[in-house]
């Protein structure tokens, strides 16, 4: 099974829409076809990303290290990336 996307997505603007959109409490429906949430640091800041991270080592490795902290079965039941929220930010700017 792939992913397909209908077109170029720009991932600084889906980041900016993300922080603009508020709090945890938002909608799936504000997350882009070809996209998913994640939450990032101590304060659980939501970033929206393309599915295409998902290909690249450097967001395998968070993933990684989000499976050792936290399982599969997180309390919360989102995807929660254990770094801080500059560094994500970071590695989704040398992605891009």
């Amino acid at each position: 099974m792939g992913f397909r996307l209908s077109g170029v997505v720009q991932p600084k603007k889906l980041l900016r829409k993300s922080l603009s959109a508020g709090s945890r409490q938002s909608s799936s429906t504000d997350v882009l076809k070809g996209c998913f949430a994640v939450y990032v640091g101590e304060s659980q800041k939501r970033f929206v990303v393309p599915v295409a991270y998902l290909n690249q080592p450097a967001f395998q490795e968070l993933l990684s290290q989000a499976e050792e902290e936290y399982g599969f079965d997180h309390p919360n039941g989102a995807l929660t990336i254990p770094c801080s929220e500059d560094e994500f930010s970071a590695l989704t700017a040398q992605l891009n």
